[in-house]
């Protein structure tokens, strides 16, 4: 039987899973659970780069993996996984590191801008949280990975690292790239229709979770930025009332076009209120199975459990490979 691709994707455990995230990766990885062999992680090392409440960061990891089975990856199918139960992460990266070079490590944007931010805990892990991410990828010899335009750069490291390795040891790692297949739509914030949706933006009204009340929902698109006209259409000059068709496209299956003609003259007030309903019903069995879930943590345990260990004895082939390569000692076995 013909080997499938590998997928890899890894999410940090930080604000909310919102409706962008469904509509422009989740949903579509629905599609392809068929198609490759999927690994998701919940990347929960990546996150503390910043200082976490410790009680707080733990229920909202466990939340975060009800979330991604809630959505209907199958963990039968798929390996879903907390990064911090496989320690093939950290030690990969230890040895990635020796590998990697103070200055493309310093030009990272991201390093920048969070350095600007973190002024006041400027730690390695953020000038390290690429090859760390890099040691995730490569570990799984993934073929493709499915970045955002803040984390390609990140990519492009990974496989700047995986090329020098492989140019000094032969062939060890799979050379990623970034994960080409339907794109889904890109969703903006209901409270600036020019930014994206965040998963941690600090306005509240900014951004829906795919757990949120009804109640709450509605409550967000009815305060959702739009514009003084009252005519829905789809154009640039009207960013507000475009998002919030995109979000009503993708959550009925109806084409933006039939639904201009369908709202065109309906106005704001029954238009905002049909796209909550959309909303709300569309995840109503999102939050329904989430909340099941989260009812019987040692079910979730176990299968997260379950997915550690598939993802460790994946991992632990290429790290025993690069090991080998670059010549440590075999550890010996006690038995």
């Amino acid at each position: 039987m013909e080997k499938k691709p590998v997928l890899y994707s890894g999410i940090q455990p930080t604000g909310i899973l919102t409706i962008g995230n469904f509509i422009g990766a989740i949903n579509n990885w629905l599609k392809i659970q068929e198609d490759y062999f999927s690994i998701y992680s919940i990347v929960d090392l990546h996150a503390i780069t910043v200082r976490q409440d410790p009680i707080e960061y733990r229920s909202r990891a466990l939340s975060f993996y009800a979330q991604y089975i809630a959505c209907g990856l199958d963990p039968e199918k798929s390996i879903l996984y907390f990064q911090s139960h496989v320690h093939q992460h950290a030690e990969l990266t230890w040895i990635l590191n020796c590998y990697s070079y103070l200055g493309e490590l310093r030009r990272m944007t991201q390093y920048k801008e969070k350095s600007k931010k973190n002024a006041d805990n400027l730690n390695v892990g953020l000038l390290d949280y690429p090859v760390l991410m890099a040691a995730d990828i490569l570990l799984y010899q993934a073929s493709v990975v499915p970045v955002g335009i803040d984390q390609k750069q990140h990519l492009e490291l990974a496989r700047d690292i995986a090329d020098r390795f492989n140019n000094i040891y032969g062939q060890t790692f799979t050379i990623p790239e970034v994960y080409l297949g339907k794109q889904g739509n890109k969703i903006f914030s209901l409270q600036d229709p020019f930014a994206k949706m965040s998963k941690s933006d600090p306005n509240p009204d900014a951004a829906v979770s795919i757990i949120e009340s009804p109640d709450s929902i509605a409550r967000k698109f009815k305060r959702a930025v739009t514009d003084s006209e009252s005519v829905v259409e789809y154009r640039e000059d009207k960013p507000g009332i475009s998002n919030l068709l995109v979000i009503l496209s993708s959550m009925t299956d109806k084409s933006i076009d039939t639904l201009v003609k369908e709202y065109h003259d309906a106005g704001y007030k029954k238009f905002k209120e049909d796209v909550a309903e959309a909303v709300i019903e569309k995840l109503r069995p999102v939050r329904e199975d989430y909340e099941r879930l989260m009812k019987d943590k040692a079910y979730l345990l176990n299968i997260a459990g379950q997915g550690a260990s598939r993802a460790a004895a994946l991992a632990e082939r290429t790290l025993a490979k690069v090991k080998k390569k670059i010549g440590l000692i075999e550890r010996p076995s006690l038995n």
